[in-house]
């Protein structure tokens, strides 16, 4: 048994510490939440009073949180994770974050004595739940093999991108590409009301044709031809449309900084703005397609 430390148990954390927990490690939870930090006791889990409180005993230390800025105020400075943790901790941080923000925190770590990999996910609160999550690491060989028997209690696929923030590069590519192929499928389904053709056509035939994505065939943004997916309840979210535009942004944040070109992206991103701003930001980013259609 481990004692693990985690900080940021919300609707993706608090499932992922919940599985650690399950596999009979000890976890030191905390979050700004004292709902959260109660249903994380309930889960078996152990409640910390404050931030630094989860080092206590802790050789391993996971993060989910919001945004770069959270995360270099949590780990970094005088009080932060780094300068109270004992030399050779191993730290995860499973937020989402901007890629240089993740190798300011990485490189403090290796100049501590601290192991240190970012791994975002993916699979929204389904896979986090199931324990079926993809991470996607950036860091050190020996800090990946040292966290690979963790990041298995909470996920299934585990890729190694490379060196520190290639993790995070992974995560804003892929969801940049969900993202626009997701805005693609709705128009099509927009597009095919207007001519008469049914939903359910549409699914049967590009389902099995050249139109083929995740978007369509996992996760189709019309109720009906996928059970599961959060069109058929409302687009109750499994993952936000402001995640997604979160998500979007840093990849144009990513993009402007390496002069990439990414015009579909930057019209991505755009469109997920408008959509979020029209007070949409809490429903399941498949919901743009009402968006399209001119319905709300």
């Amino acid at each position: 048994m481990t004692t693990i430390g985690f900080i940021g148990l919300g609707n993706m954390g608090g499932p992922m510490a919940a599985n650690l927990v399950k596999a009979g490690h000890q976890v030191k939870g905390f979050d700004l939440s004292e709902a959260t930090l109660d249903q994380f006791a309930r889960a078996g889990g152990v409640a910390a009073q404050n931030v630094n409180a989860v080092l206590d005993g802790a050789g391993v230390v996971i993060t989910m949180l919001p945004a770069g800025t959270h995360v270099k105020a949590v780990y970094l400075g005088d009080d932060g994770l780094l300068a109270q943790a004992q030399p050779g901790t191993l730290f995860i941080d499973s937020s989402t974050i901007d890629v240089e923000s993740a190798r300011i925190v990485a490189d403090a770590a290796t100049k501590g004595g601290m192991a240190m990999i970012d791994a975002p996910v993916s699979g929204g609160v389904g896979g986090a739940e199931a324990g079926s999550l993809t991470f996607m690491v950036g860091g050190p060989d020996d800090a990946f093999a040292a966290a690979k028997p963790y990041l298995e209690i909470m996920g299934k696929t585990i890729v190694h991108a490379g060196a520190a923030g290639n993790g995070q590069a992974a995560k804003i590519c892929n969801n940049m590409i969900l993202g626009i192929s997701m805005i693609g499928v709705s128009e099509a389904f927009v597009l095919a009301e207007k001519l008469g053709l049914d939903a359910q056509s549409l699914f049967d035939i590009s389902s099995t044709a050249s139109g083929q994505c995740w978007s369509l065939t996992t996760y189709c943004p019309v109720p009906g031809p996928v059970p599961t997916s959060p069109a058929n309840r409302d687009y109750q979210a499994g993952f936000t449309a402001a995640m997604m535009w979160k998500d979007l942004k840093l990849a144009q944040e990513a993009a402007i900084a390496t002069g990439a070109a990414t015009p579909l992206g930057a019209e991505a991103s755009a469109l997920y703005g408008v959509y979020c701003n029209g007070g949409d930001a809490e429903t399941d980013f498949s919901g743009i397609v009402r968006f399209l259609r001119g319905d709300g």
